[in-house]
């Protein structure tokens, strides 16, 4: 007999996680999330992970929803006493449709004029449409949607088994077909891309054309992690589920680690970089800038040593030759002053003086500085990426 879902509603005491800085994959600084436990219950998802559901038992996961009653009244609390910056919110998995927790955290942040960032694999999103235009005309929105496979791959049956619950891909790109007919930046969380399923030539270019068939603007792609005992059951379940998936895992995945052994998943990032290219899309997110953004320019100068640092690692570059751009990109990302006019009073001197900076990366900050003085922030966005061809 099928296991009945059991909700749970209850009071946290805080809703907000606060970063030190926005990450570099979906440029979020903050994230609040209504629900602990997920309906979908994709066999392979990282929420399983102890930090992420606090369950004694970890089948648990998918039947018993934890429900954040007054997650709204919070986050108005808490986004009061912070700046403003991008927030990462939304759940729309089957228990949203009855209590709307979402969409009453879209209208705080539409009331004090956060930008928001979701991340989606349901079209029940569509539903709250009208907010997330709204929120879009005052600040921004960005709605990526989690698709790693198609109808046409090779495997769709057999990835399809193991996302459970989740709504059929072609449903999720017709959703965001939708998001971005309304000038939503939108695109594809292509993660986790699963060995021996996902990571074939064949799927990989299904993914990436029908995301820019339909509207997305970029594909972002990682691979599998896995750790404590949300590890220990997706091997279970492959164990049961196929066994020579199970052992191409035990290989991939060996003890201690956290994403996969060797080369592998370089290989795997590097072709979806060349489908990205073939179909005229990103293979990273670009960094919205805010109405009123006073360091607009240190934000998209932030991009681009982010962009730098992903290319490096395609390109298998020494760890020592990364940290000076990973350092340079927090220093510019804290700087309380706009580099542009740094470099207007006291020109390459002073962006060489910033932390971490230094000659090399001063120079690629002042060929930032003057593609923003000939087209602007809006042109920059275009054109960032062939700074690298200078250096």
């Amino acid at each position: 007999m099928p296991r009945k879902t059991e909700f749970i509603p209850y009071k946290p005491r805080t809703i907000l996680n606060k970063h030190k800085r926005p990450d570099h994959w979906f440029w979020t600084r903050y994230t609040a999330y209504p629900y602990i436990g997920c309906q979908h219950g994709c066999e392979f998802c990282y929420c399983r992970e102890k930090k992420y559901a606090p369950y004694e038992e970890v089948y648990d996961f998918p039947y018993v929803i934890k429900v954040k009653e007054n997650a709204p009244y919070l986050l108005r609390k808490a986004l009061n006493k912070v700046s403003k910056d991008m927030v990462a919110i939304g759940d729309y998995q089957p228990a949203e449709k009855k209590y709307e927790i979402s969409r009453k955290m879209l209208e705080v942040c539409l009331e004090l004029g956060f930008p928001v960032f979701i991340l989606e694999r349901s079209p029940l999103v569509l539903r709250d449409l009208d907010l997330l235009q709204e929120i879009n005309k005052k600040t921004h929105v960005s709605v990526l949607f989690s698709i790693i496979h198609t109808a046409q791959s090779p495997d769709s049956d057999r990835i399809s088994t193991i996302e459970r619950l989740t709504p059929s891909p072609e449903l999720r790109f017709k959703a965001m077909e939708k998001i971005a007919s309304k000038g939503i930046q939108t695109g594809i969380s292509f993660m986790p891309i699963l060995p021996g399923l996902c990571d074939t030539q064949e799927n990989i270019n299904l993914v990436i054309k029908k995301c820019a068939d339909h509207g997305g603007q970029f594909v972002l792609a990682a691979p599998l992690t896995m750790a404590d005992q949300q590890k220990t059951y997706f091997l279970n379940y492959l164990k049961e589920y196929d066994a020579d998936l199970y052992n191409l895992y035990l290989r991939l995945y060996p003890s201690r680690s956290y994403g996969p052994a060797g080369d592998t998943w370089i290989n795997t990032a590097l072709l979806v970089r060349e489908m990205c290219e073939k179909y005229g899309i990103r293979d990273r997110m670009p960094r919205p800038i805010f109405t009123g953004e006073k360091r607009a320019l240190n934000k998209k100068a932030v991009e681009y040593l982010a962009e730098k640092l992903y290319t490096m690692e395609l390109n298998r570059s020494p760890d020592h030759k990364m940290w000076p751009f990973r350092k340079a990109a927090w220093s510019v990302e804290d700087l309380t002053q706009d580099i542009g006019l740094v470099y207007k009073q006291m020109g390459l001197k002073g962006l060489e003086s910033i932390q971490h900076v230094g000659p090399e990366i001063g120079k690629i900050l002042e060929q930032i500085i003057i593609k923003h003085q000939k087209s602007g922030i809006k042109g920059i966005n275009d054109s960032i990426s062939t700074i690298s061809t200078v250096f």
